[in-house]
């Protein structure tokens, strides 16, 4: 099966890493491919953010509808224009939000979630509480860095999720971690190592949960929400009599 991971944002390096902790979950089987935009905000953080970054992200979609992709992940917390990316794709997208949230209930009673910047926390509370795990996610918690910072000194941003991630233990009484950002996902098997605790990262989840809706032969429902946009032909230029 073919999966294309989407970076919604236009930082290249931030994609790399995103590929790299996909590839080490992906089946032997799986061709995956992975890109972002160029013209896209560097990162996402926040709603001016997400809607700049998605009708780029759409015409990445329809591409790879004419090369015959067979499931998308949207490798960005926010899961930006995940509704209609699935009204333009025939298989399966997967937000990584929701894939992580989906394992984490899976697995825990209860979660936390630690993001980026504080400004994203009410953001993704409304997730968790849309996708039906507002009870089970004890807190959003903040380490209080840019998107683009967490890849400047790993060392530094390892040292702040560990911090975050024993407070949630006792604190919150989490029972995992869910990572909240895509950046984040290389630090995921040594920030397990390092607390002891279940650490999610939603590339892995969601690459996962794609390769078993796909091989599972299910894709995409048309009917209702879900279909496909319909064709709106342009309205007819009009003259207008200004005398």
């Amino acid at each position: 099966m073919r999966i294309l991971l989407i970076n919604p944002n236009s930082t290249r390096s931030m994609t790399e890493q995103a590929h790299r902790s996909a590839e080490r979950v992906a089946a032997s089987d799986t061709q995956l491919e992975s890109i972002n935009p160029t013209s896209s905000p560097a990162s996402i953080e926040g709603h001016a953010d997400e809607a700049m970054a998605v009708p780029a992200m759409l015409a990445e979609i329809r591409k790879g509808e004419a090369r015959g992709i067979d499931a998308y992940v949207i490798a960005c917390f926010d899961d930006p224009g995940l509704g209609a990316a699935r009204e333009i794709a025939r298989g399966p997208v997967i937000g990584i939000c929701q894939a992580a949230v989906q394992v984490a209930m899976n697995i825990a009673t209860r979660f936390t979630i630690i993001t980026t910047l504080p400004r994203s926390v009410p953001i993704i509370e409304d997730l968790a509480e849309a996708y039906g795990a507002g009870h089970r996610c004890r807190k959003v918690r903040s380490v209080d860095m840019p998107v683009l910072a967490l890849e400047e000194d790993l060392a530094h941003t390892e040292e702040m999720l560990v911090q975050e991630i024993l407070k949630a233990r006792q604190e919150d009484g989490a029972e995992a971690i869910i990572l909240g950002c895509a950046g984040m996902s290389e630090l995921c098997d040594r920030l397990k190592a390092r607390t002891g605790m279940p650490v999610i990262d939603g590339v892995t989840a969601a690459v996962k949960l794609a390769e078993a809706l796909v091989g599972g032969g299910y894709a995409t429902s048309k009917v209702g929400a879900y279909d496909y946009p319909r064709t709106k032909e342009a309205p007819a230029c009009r003259l207008v009599d200004a005398s």
